[in-house]
């Protein structure tokens, strides 16, 4: 296992991380933390973990903001009056909610919602990337505190 981390650990993380942003159901921590461990630069693993997570993030922002009408309507059923109270709610509190996006089971659907609502691509990007890298760091940072015990 050492070897195959040795050999693609770097790739690995980037695309478990990209597909943890996404709606399938993974993590991508436990391998941030095996990186560490077996002793790869902390700063390079937060960057790759983070650009794979926002960049996962930014396909589910994607889907919603192309693919939100059809979601709307069809999928989540949403008349009118209700996407008009929902626009408004987000808009009053939901994007910096983004900041939330990495927290598992309502963070990718924070992202497809930031996509259906139409929040503009830097301020999603700024929230996103915060959020994802604050949680990168800490997950680095706990693991340094713990190998250090």
């Amino acid at each position: 296992m050492h070897e195959w981390l040795v050999n693609y650990g770097f790739y690995s993380l980037f695309l478990l991380s990209f597909l943890a942003a996404t709606l399938l159901p993974l993590g991508s921590e436990w391998l941030v933390v095996a990186l560490l461990i077996g002793g790869q630069n902390p700063v390079a693993v937060v960057a790759v973990a983070t650009a794979g997570n926002y960049l996962g993030a930014l396909s589910t922002y994607w889907i919603g903001l192309y693919g939100g009408d059809f979601l709307r309507r069809r999928v989540l059923r949403m008349d009118e009056a209700t996407t008009r109270k929902a626009e408004r709610f987000y808009e009053r509190f939901g994007s910096l909610s983004l900041l939330f996006s990495f927290l598992p089971v309502i963070g990718d659907p924070l992202c497809l919602v930031g996509g259906v609502l139409q929040v503009g691509f830097i301020r999603f990007s700024l929230l996103v990337l915060t959020g994802k890298l604050a949680r990168y760091a800490a997950v680095a940072w706990l693991t340094a505190k713990g190998a250090a015990l």
